[in-house]
C-alpha cells in the first residue's frame, strides 16, 4: 500500500525510530538482541518480510506485522504499555524523585463537573504513575501512557505528528481536568508510536527528567537524555519483537527445530 510505504519512510526520519540501531550493545543495560530479534527488528523498521512467519494468527485472521502489533490475543498490547510504565517509574527513582507510585488511585469526586463528556468520573479511576519533585519541589505529577500502532489502517489518514497529538488530546480530555481540579497536580500524557516516536508532551517530560537525573548523578544533560532515550527505545523494541512471534494460544507451545533460524540463510533470502 502506498500510504503504508509513505508512513514507513516518514517514520525512518523521525527522532526516536533509530535510537536502538545506533546504541552500543551493552548487556548491563539490556541493550542486546539475539540474531532472530535483530532480524525481526530490522523487518519492523524497514518493512522486510519475516522469515518463517505463520500465515494465520491464533485469533484466526491472516497474519502480518501490522496485525501482530494490533492483535489483543496474548496480552502483548498491555505488555508494551506496562513495560514503559514500569521503566519510567524506575527512572523517577534514579533521578531522585519522591513518592513514586505505580497505578495510583485518584481522589473520589464530590460533585465536581468537567468540561468534556469523555472525562473519567468513576470512583475506581487511576493513572499509570505518579511522583513528586520533578517540575518543582513537592509538586505532584501524574502520567498516563499509550502506545499506538502508527501503521494500522485506522491511523492512515493522519500524519504521524497529528496522530500523536490526537492521542495526547484524548488522554487530556479523559484525565486532565480531574487531575488539575481535584488532585491539584499536573498531568502529562505519555504517548508513543510503535516505531519509537514520542509525542511532544512526552518529549518535554523526559527532557525535564533528564535534567533531574543529570543533577542527581553529576552527569551531563546530553549523557542523561541519551541514556533515557536508549532505555525507552530498547524497552519498547523488545515488547514489539516479542509480540511478533510470541505465543497467543491457550496451551503451552511445543518446541520445534524449525524455530532455530539460520541467520545467514535469512540474510541471503531477505536482502538479495
Amino acid at each position: 500500500k502506498q500510504w503504508y510505504q509513505r508512513r514507513v519512510r516518514d517514520e525512518l526520519c523521525r527522532r526516536g525510530s533509530s535510537t536502538w540501531l545506533t546504541t552500543l550493545p551493552l548487556e548491563e543495560h539490556g541493550f542486546v538482541l539475539n540474531k532472530l530479534e535483530f532480524r525481526d527488528a530490522l523487518s519492523l523498521r524497514y518493512d522486510f518480510p519475516l522469515h518463517e512467519f505463520p500465515n494465520h494468527c491464533a485469533c484466526g485472521k491472516l497474519n502480518s506485522i501490522e496485525h501482530s502489533l494490533s492483535c489483543s490475543r496474548g496480552g502483548y498490547i498491555n505488555l508494551r504499555h506496562n513495560q514503559l510504565r514500569d521503566l519510567t517509574a524506575n527512572l523517577f527513582v534514579e533521578a531522585g524523585c519522591g513518592d513514586v507510585v505505580i497505578e495510583p488511585h485518584l481522589l473520589p469526586l464530590t460533585g465536581e463537573e468537567f468540561k468534556y463528556r469523555s472525562a473519567i468520573t468513576t470512583e475506581e479511576a487511576r493513572l499509570d504513575v505518579s511522583a513528586r519533585d520533578l517540575w518543582y519541589p513537592m509538586a505532584k505529577l501524574f502520567l498516563d501512557f499509550r502506545v499506538f500502532n502508527s501503521r494500522a489502517p485506522t491511523n492512515q489518514s493522519l500524519p504521524i505528528t497529528k496522530a500523536l497529538k490526537k492521542h495526547e488530546d484524548e488522554k487530556k480530555r479523559a484525565y486532565g481536568e480531574r487531575v488539575l481540579q481535584v488532585e491539584k497536580s499536573s498531568f502529562t500524557p505519555v504517548v508513543f508510536s510503535t516505531s519509537g516516536i514520542m509525542g511532544d508532551e512526552a518529549d518535554k517530560f523526559y527532557k525535564k527528567l533528564a535534567h533531574k537525573l543529570a543533577d542527581k548523578t553529576k552527569q551531563s544533560y546530553a549523557d542523561s537524555i541519551r541514556y533515557i532515550r536508549q532505555r525507552l527505545s530498547f524497552c519498547l523494541l523488545r515488547t514489539l519483537v516479542i509480540s511478533l512471534r510470541g505465543h497467543r494460544g491457550t496451551s503451552p507451545k511445543r518446541f520445534s527445530d524449525r524455530n532455530d533460524i539460520n541467520i545467514l540463510y535469512m540474510t541471503k533470502n531477505n536482502l538479495n
